[in-house]
């Protein structure tokens, strides 16, 4: 059977990850453009956000079983479909019902790649994984750096938001054709196949309870609950700086477009850049104590960057650096801790993700809400607290 071969493979997951940068990050910079026209309050805004990442746990807790069972080439062509599908339905509909229907579907792409293109790049490069995580990252990273200056030219050109949204469409269509299945492009599912036996549905199900009991056991530890508080709280810090960022210096700093596009894509070029950076050092210092103090110094930053003068405002797009290296070194580390049923576990992981993904930005339009913009964003650091202490408590334990 002829193979695809590795550094083909992981083209694609760098592809893919690149998309995902730029989709999920699509929504800032188009959120003040969604708001302006005075239909929507900051509270139904951040409900859109939240259907995203409700779709996002969805596909996280789903997929991770579909690449246990088929295989992660699968899983990322089914993203691809869904991606086509949401950011069109987005682009199109005229309906609050539809925008966060399609968000939902969108939300449910992302999620497929970022479990299918993480679990794909652990398979191939499992000695290494640590530095491709990194790697894998910084094209997300890419991607988002990209977005805000993309929207933002094409909304001082005039082009309507539902169209900027509707045109992400293009970078869909690639990963179609890239993880489409042909002869020999699937190798993995011969791999995983296994002569046919002989046995009872009794002994069926009891395979199944067993593997379902082996996965509670692994993968709900004090341990794993840590790693997922600590998923959870740090996604929601960085999507809720991502989405709401432009939004709060064009409406509380009275910044144009384009320099809060610029500040925006400051933002994810550090992110991309400490990745890179990351990827050569992270697994040569101690873990918890890399991910305690780029937590620490991102959520300074923020504050900083939220109650101080003109001066500090810069410190919003550079908590972005410290905020880069947080996501794929937990990832590594919950990887190297389970080497059976990964594809389910980083699953688990995910829809943790995901939750703080939703939670996040949502939270900080429902107090913005009620306390103005300033109040809403510096929520956010409430999920700083609670990420240091799950750091805090996987010290204790000696992870």
């Amino acid at each position: 059977m002829i193979r695809l071969s590795t550094k083909l493979i992981t083209a694609g997951c760098f592809l893919s990850f690149f998309v995902f940068g730029f989709v999920d990050n699509l929504k800032g910079p188009l959120l003040p453009e969604l708001l302006r026209n005075g239909e929507y309050s900051y509270r139904q805004a951040g409900t859109i956000v939240l259907a995203g990442y409700l779709g996002f746990i969805l596909a996280s807790l789903l997929t991770g079983v579909m690449a246990d069972l088929v295989n992660n080439r699968s899983v990322l062509l089914f993203a691809a479909i869904c991606l086509c599908i949401g950011s069109i339905g987005f682009g199109t509909t005229h309906s609050y019902l539809g925008l966060i229907g399609f968000m939902g579907i969108t939300g449910v792409g992302l999620g497929a790649i970022e479990l299918g293109a993480n679990g794909l790049i652990v398979e191939l490069h499992s000695e290494s994984r640590g530095l491709y995580l990194n790697l894998l990252s910084t094209f997300h990273g890419f991607g988002s750096l990209l977005v805000p200056l993309y929207a933002g030219w094409l909304v001082n050109a005039g082009f309507p938001w539902q169209q900027i949204y509707a045109s992400s469409v293009l970078l869909a269509v690639p990963l179609l054709v890239v993880f489409w299945p042909r002869k020999g492009s699937f190798s993995a599912v011969v791999i995983r196949q296994e002569e046919p036996t002989d046995i009872s549905q009794e002994q069926e199900q009891e395979q199944g309870f067993s593997y379902w009991r082996a996965l509670y056991r692994d993968g709900f530890t004090c341990r794993m609950i840590c790693f997922y508080v600590l998923i959870a709280a740090y996604v929601a810090i960085e999507l809720s700086v991502g989405a709401w960022m432009m939004e709060y210096l064009q409406h509380e700093r009275n910044m144009s477009v384009r320099t809060s596009s610029f500040y925006l894509s400051s933002f994810f070029v550090l992110l991309m850049l400490g990745r890179l950076l990351g990827a050569f050092v992270v697994e040569r210092v101690d873990t918890l104590l890399a991910v305690f103090i780029a937590i620490f110094s991102s959520s300074i930053c923020v504050l900083l960057g939220i109650f101080g003068n003109e001066s500090l405002i810069v410190l919003l797009p550079i908590s972005g650096f410290f905020m880069s290296i947080v996501f794929p070194t937990v990832t590594a580390a919950v990887t190297k801790l389970h080497v059976a049923k990964t594809g389910t576990i980083l699953g688990i992981l995910f829809a943790f993700g995901g939750m703080g993904g939703a939670l996040g930005p949502w939270t900080v339009g429902f107090v913005s809400d009620f306390g103005g913009l300033k109040i809403g964003l510096a929520s956010s650091l409430a999920f700083s607290v609670i990420a240091l202490g799950a750091l805090l408590s996987l010290k204790r334990q000696g992870s």
